[in-house]
């Protein structure tokens, strides 16, 4: 057993370096940018953006096609054997098959997450929110990742798992962003000598939120749904292009290349403007969706906190996954074979009918939910006639479906957990619709689809807890802004409800992987607490004019471990220290000590080579350890100068500041190290972004995590 205390920050995650250092390097080449090279660098943005767009739609793409394929492989070879043994009897082998084929295609899915990419299980979002939070997650944007969520969401959907392969389209489109931006692949040894100038992680992290948009325009086919209030037009050009090339390629595959009718990998289909008399009571299915959506958080929760405690093991993993993948599957076929809910075949657009003991030309309608992929089970609830299903059949499949959702979500699989949440709400919503009939005596009637959508709704906005953007992206599936008004009012009340018992499910799987998220506001009871109170002491100092044995001494020190080090002025020969002159980086001081930018300490006026700040940024972004740097006893009595490279105007606050300052201040401007001063300037301490992280709003009041190693 691993004990895990939840009220812990860990220390092992780092904060970007968002914010500019501009150090003498950095201004003398901002001047030398004249208009042209200025135009050169806009141009260069948008032909990323354009880059990132058409390798998402196109990752997106063959995520689809393959999917697709195996899938509709899988299914017809379990219906032509669940066929030839309903009629001479021994249905148990095709059990045993179809839960076989499921764990065996979850188990390589699960194998390649848990022993060679931990980090691609999920659905990524949770980690890209923190990358875009400003913290620097291990391996999050790698190519490797990459590879292994592609292929991971391929089989994890093909294993029949209650998941989707949308979320993780938004982890992809991170990744590529990353890559292309930096024009060269740390993974490959690539360097393609381009994109030079974004080799930092300011533009970085903006390239990185451009992917994520392209991601999420892929997945739903809804690029306007990532317009946040933040949002730069490359990022939406970026996701403009994405879903025109998932559209343009779909099209050509499925042999229509002028109809352009596959914006998204999930397409709601269209629903008629007319909302139908029943619209009051639409509003009554978002009730549910908070509430139910706080359960399956909740629930999840106490699940996540057992695998971390007990199944840490990767082997343990691979055999969860596989598990979960068996029982999905005997779910699935005892569900279907007590089912005797029969609906005539004739004008049903199923793909793949089970007859099993129904009548000649009729066919099992459970089956139409569980012996399918889950996006097209969402789209058979919303567009199906009414009385395709039996009011037994919805409410069995969303008891079972909810459970199994709830706890495939954590398995060390890439999977998504958008569509298993539409499906379950689509289920109960279509269920209060048809109830809703029978309670009135069908005064009160609106199609069963409508109420299916709004459930749907309800469902997904209680378990992740998104509005505006959600909004958006469901209303574009659905092709009809007549339902956005009534989407985002029950997204609205979803979320209002669910808050009142737990945190949405992305919020509550980044505090229990104990990342210090900053939230757009301090904790609202914090006034009281000053930056004196929050600040780390006491804090390294490094002098203008620094002994080199001094600098290696203290980035050795492992103890400490610090990135960031204020630079002040002072006499070599005297005690007293002066005022704050600059800061300098962990990252800088590496590529100094890397080149070897000393000087004699008789003549402080020579210095052996010119750096550049192109040799910092081709170190970037995997800076050497200090240990593989060696610096020699004669090298240690060198002095350095750091005048040129340190930045010279470092953000400062007083120690009186209040916390709510103090975060607004680190929060807007994506700051890594905040100087805390004296009313003489001089340094008294150093607020980061975990002095901040621990802070919180507890059920008590406000309370203050502890800091751990792990």
């Amino acid at each position: 057993e691993i004990p895990h205390n939840e009220k812990l920050l860990s220390l092992k995650y780092e904060s970007l370096d968002y914010d500019n250092s501009e150090n003498q390097l950095f201004l003398e080449e901002e001047r030398r940018i004249n208009h042209a090279a200025f135009r050169t660098v806009e141009i260069k943005r948008w032909v990323i953006c354009a880059m990132i767009g058409i390798l998402t739609g196109l990752v997106a793409c063959f995520i689809d096609i393959v999917v697709e394929n195996l899938a509709g492989l899988k299914y017809r070879v379990v219906k032509d054997n669940i066929d030839k043994f309903t009629a001479k009897g021994g249905l148990s082998f095709s059990l045993l098959l179809w839960a076989t084929l499921n764990a065996s295609v979850v188990m390589v899915g699960s194998l390649i997450v848990a022993f060679i990419e931990p980090v691609a299980a999920g659905s990524g979002i949770p980690q890209i929110k923190c990358y875009l939070n400003g913290v620097k997650i291990p391996h999050v944007v790698r190519l490797k990742t990459l590879v292994i969520k592609v292929c991971g969401v391929i089989l994890s959907v093909v294993g029949g798992l209650a998941v989707g392969k949308e979320g993780p389209m938004i982890h992809s489109g991170s990744v590529i962003a990353a890559g292309i931006s930096q024009g060269r692949s740390t993974s490959l040894k690539r360097d393609f000598k381009i994109f030079e100038y974004f080799r930092r992680d300011t533009e970085k992290r903006d390239f990185v939120s451009a992917g994520a948009a392209a991601g999420v325009s892929a997945a739903f086919g809804a690029p306007v749904g990532v317009l946040t209030p933040g949002c730069i037009s490359f990022q939406f050009f970026a996701s403009m292009i994405s879903t025109f090339t998932l559209n343009s390629v779909l099209s050509v595959y499925h042999g229509n290349a002028w109809d352009l009718s596959s914006p998204g990998l999930i397409n709601f289909g269209r629903f008629d403007s007319e909302v139908g008399t029943g619209v009051p009571h639409l509003f009554l299915s978002h009730i549910p969706g908070g509430i139910l959506g706080a359960l399956f958080n909740a629930l999840n929760y106490w699940l996540t906190m057992f695998r971390i405690r007990y199944i840490h093991r990767p082997c343990l993993q691979v055999v969860e996954a596989m598990l979960v993948a068996a029982v999905t599957a005997t779910v699935g076929f005892v569900m279907i074979y007590c089912s005797r809910d029969c609906q005539p075949i004739q004008g049903s657009s199923v793909a793949y009918p089970l007859q099993l003991f129904c009548a000649d030309g009729e066919y099992n309608s459970m089956a139409t939910a569980f012996f399918n992929t889950p996006e097209k089970s969402v789209v058979n609830l919303f567009h199906d006639p009414p009385g395709s299903y039996n009011p037994m059949t919805l409410g069995m499949f969303t008891l079972m479906y909810f459970f199994l959702a709830c706890w495939t979500y954590g398995l060390t699989v890439s999977a998504g957990v958008f569509i298993p949440s539409l499906l379950i709400g689509a289920a109960w919503g279509r269920l209060f619709g048809i109830s809703l009939s029978y309670l009135t005596k069908g005064s009160i009637w609106a199609d069963p689809g409508k109420y299916a959508l709004m459930g749907a709704a309800a469902q997904l906005g209680g378990i992740v807890r998104m509005t505006l953007s959600l909004t958006v992206i469901m209303m574009e599936a659905t092709g009809n802004v007549t339902y956005g008004f009534p989407i985002m009012l029950v997204l609205m009340t979803a979320k209002i409800v669910g808050d009142y018992f737990v945190e949405g499910l992305y919020d509550m799987h980044i505090q229990l992987q104990s990342v210090p998220f900053l939230h757009w506001e301090a904790p609202v009871t914090s006034h009281s607490l000053t930056a004196r109170e929050v600040m780390s002491t006491p804090v390294t100092c490094l002098r203008r004019i620094e002994r080199v044995g001094t600098v290696v001494d203290i980035l050795s020190d492992t103890s400490s471990n610090h990135n960031g080090f204020p630079v002040v002025e002072s006499n070599p020969d005297t005690t007293q220290v002066a005022g704050l002159r600059g800061l300098i980086l962990r990252s800088q001081l590496i590529v100094l000590l890397k080149h070897k930018v000393f000087v004699e300490r008789a003549n402080l006026s020579v210095v052996q080579r010119r750096l550049k700040l192109k040799d910092f940024r081709d170190a970037y972004p995997r800076f050497p350890p200090i240990q593989s740097i060696h610096v020699s006893q004669d090298e240690r009595e060198c002095m350095i100068d750091l005048s040129e490279f340190m930045n010279p105007s470092p953000y400062t606050v007083p120690q009186e500041a209040s916390l709510p300052r103090v975060f607004k201040l680190f929060r807007a401007l994506g700051l890594r190290h905040l100087v805390v001063v004296d009313n003489r300037n001089e340094v008294v301490g150093m607020v980061t972004r975990k002095d901040l992280a621990r802070y919180r709003l507890g059920k008590e009041g406000l309370e203050e995590l502890s800091l751990a190693q792990t």
